[in-house]
Order: structure tokens, then C-alpha cells, then sequence
């Protein structure tokens, strides 16, 4: 073998053995960053996950936090599961000394968990509150059903008869051991704090108790589709209710059944319940669902007019009439 040959030879054995030892190196590195180093978290440490988080903020913020030591050797672990899509949001508790492997494991798994996110849109009954809980494993649906139909608060002066409409609709980070009655507390309290703050002298001077408003804003939650039109709609309740008319609500009918009918039938009408709004003047027993904050402004603040009827005109706002003319108009122009 020439000179040259053997020189060759001998550079890519060289190149073969620096290769080799970079990556046994870097193996090495991973190893001991994702398993054996646990020099971090240095002590007990709690991280809020915010949903919709992407993997990459996540590290970031287990490395702010002090969880992990080294984020490089933690995203390519989780590339290399390809788990880096399996992050739970929600709230986690990391003991002292965790490897970077145990924290991916809690984090992609859920079971380091304290609190997980839950949301309740507007206008969902005390019932769908109650089973969207149950579907985040927080209970059984019929503890927490039982809980928001026994319990009752006092709002300027007067006690309500359960918890439907007094349940906020939001983003809550729930923790994972709550009881029915800790749940209602939360969603209560939050109530309590999206109410207006002159919430009683409002009502007074609509001639209503607060849960009597609160009523008013559950129907325009389910009835109303546009949020300027919520104050108008609300108007609409208080001038039936002034001149002694029934308000004539579909989503009354609609509360008294178990399950979701898409549409009220001329029997449906007919039933004989306290919530049939077409039968029996004045309000419903209690409110139908726990309205949002756009319904309970309005129906703390309705605006004033002369109407008396609406109709949904199909395309995310309704038609309002003053006259019983007026509304069958817009009833064959906009129900064909």
C-alpha cells in the first residue's frame, strides 16, 4: 500500500474513531440529562400549564421554573416518543429531584396533575355542567347534579331555589379532588364576582329581585344569538311582563324536557308545567341556564323600547315587532 493510500487509511479511521466518540459523547450527555440528573427541580415546584401551550413554550417554561435542567435533552426525548403533542394542560406539582423522563411522563400523561382546565360555555344548564365534569373525570354526574339542585344562596335578601343561573360559565382550573360542593363554590363565587356591583339597586328599580334578573338574563342566554341585541331582547321580557303578558319563550319548553328537542311542537305548548312559559304568565320558577356576562348586563341594563315580540331571522339576529301584526309579518318572512 502507497504512502497515500495508508495516509487515507489511517484519516478515516481517524474520522471513524472522532465520530464514534462524539456520538457515544452525546449519548452519554442524553443519558445522564434525562434520566440521571435530578439536580432539578431543587425542591417541591407547581406549574401552570395554559392550554393550547406548544411544546416548545412548555420547555420553556419548565425551564424558567427550574424543573428541568436541560431543555435541549428534553425536547429531543419527547420528539424521540413523539409525545411532543401529548401535553396535558392543567396545573402539576413536581417533587424535589424528578428526572427530566418522570417530568415528561407526568406532563404527557396527565398524572401529575392537581387542577385540569375545564370549560363551561354560556348558557350550559346546572345538568350540562354537571356531565361536562363528570366527562373530565372530576365525579359522578349525579353527585354534582346533586349538589347544584340541593344547595342555595342568598342574594340581596333573597334565597334562590338551587343553583341553576347562579353557575358561571368560564374557563376554570379545576382541582382534580373537588367535591360537588367545592365545584359549586367556585362557579358561585365567580357568579358573585360578574354580577354588576349596584346588582340590587338595578333590580329594585326594575321592579325585580336579583334572582328574579338573573331569570331574565338565562332567557335572553338561550334565546338571543347577537350580543347587541341582548339588551334589546332583554327590553322585550320586561314589557311582557309589565303588561301582564305570557313571554311566550321556546327555551322554557325546551328546559323541561331531559334531552335536546330541536324543535317545540304545538303539543309541546300544551304541557302543564311551571316553566311553560305560553301557558302561565310571569317568570319561570327559576332560571333555565347559567347566562354569561353579556346576558347579565343586559338584563341588569335592558334597553328601552316599545317592542314586544321577536322572531329569529336565520342569519344571527332576530326581527322585534311592537304589534301582534308586525310579528306574524316577520314570522311568514322569516319561518317559511
Amino acid at each position: 500500500m502507497s504512502r497515500l493510500a495508508r495516509s487515507l487509511v489511517n484519516a478515516v479511521i481517524a474520522i471513524i474513531v472522532s465520530v464514534g466518540v462524539i456520538v457515544t459523547a452525546a449519548g452519554l450527555w442524553f443519558q445522564n440529562s434525562v434520566y440521571r440528573d435530578r439536580a432539578f427541580p431543587a425542591q417541591r415546584t407547581s406549574v401552570v400549564i395554559a392550554r393550547g401551550s406548544s411544546f416548545g413554550e412548555v420547555t420553556r417554561q419548565l425551564d424558567a421554573s427550574g424543573i428541568i435542567a436541560h431543555p435541549i435533552a428534553f425536547r429531543i426525548l419527547a420528539r424521540l416518543r413523539g409525545e411532543e403533542a401529548d401535553v396535558k394542560a392543567g396545573e402539576y406539582t413536581f417533587a424535589a429531584h424528578e428526572s427530566s423522563d418522570d417530568v415528561l411522563k407526568k406532563i404527557t400523561a396527565g398524572t401529575g396533575q392537581v387542577a385540569r382546565w375545564v370549560t363551561f360555555p354560556e348558557g350550559f344548564t346546572a345538568r350540562e355542567i354537571a356531565a361536562s365534569l363528570a366527562e373530565h373525570n372530576f365525579g359522578s354526574q349525579a353527585s354534582f347534579e346533586r349538589a347544584f339542585s340541593g344547595e342555595s344562596i342568598e342574594l340581596d335578601g333573597s334565597r334562590t331555589h338551587g343553583l341553576e343561573g347562579f353557575l358561571f360559565p368560564s374557563t376554570y382550573l379545576m382541582p382534580v379532588d373537588v367535591t360537588p360542593a367545592g365545584a359549586a363554590k367556585i362557579l358561585v363565587d365567580q357568579f358573585r364576582k360578574e354580577l354588576p356591583s349596584d346588582a340590587a339597586a338595578r333590580a329594585r328599580k326594575l321592579g325585580m329581585s336579583v334572582p328574579q334578573v338573573v331569570t331574565i338574563a338565562s332567557l335572553v342566554e338561550r334565546e338571543a344569538k347577537a350580543d347587541d341585541e341582548r339588551p334589546l331582547m332583554a327590553g322585550v321580557y320586561y314589557n311582557r311582563i309589565r303588561r301582564g303578558m305570557p313571554l311566550e319563550v321556546d327555551a322554557t319548553i325546551e328546559y323541561i324536557f331531559a334531552t335536546h328537542h330541536d324543535v317545540i311542537t304545538r303539543k309541546d305548548l300544551q304541557i302543564d308545567s311551571p316553566y311553560n312559559t305560553y301557558r302561565y304568565a310571569g317568570l319561570p320558577p327559576t332560571p333555565i341556564a347559567n347566562p354569561g356576562k353579556a346576558s347579565l348586563d343586559a338584563a341588569f341594563s335592558p334597553r328601552e323600547s316599545d317592542y314586544l315580540y321577536y322572531v329569529y331571522k336565520g342569519d344571527g339576529h332576530s326581527a322585534f315587532a311592537r304589534t301582534l301584526q308586525e310579528h306574524n309579518a316577520n314570522v311568514s318572512r322569516y319561518l317559511k
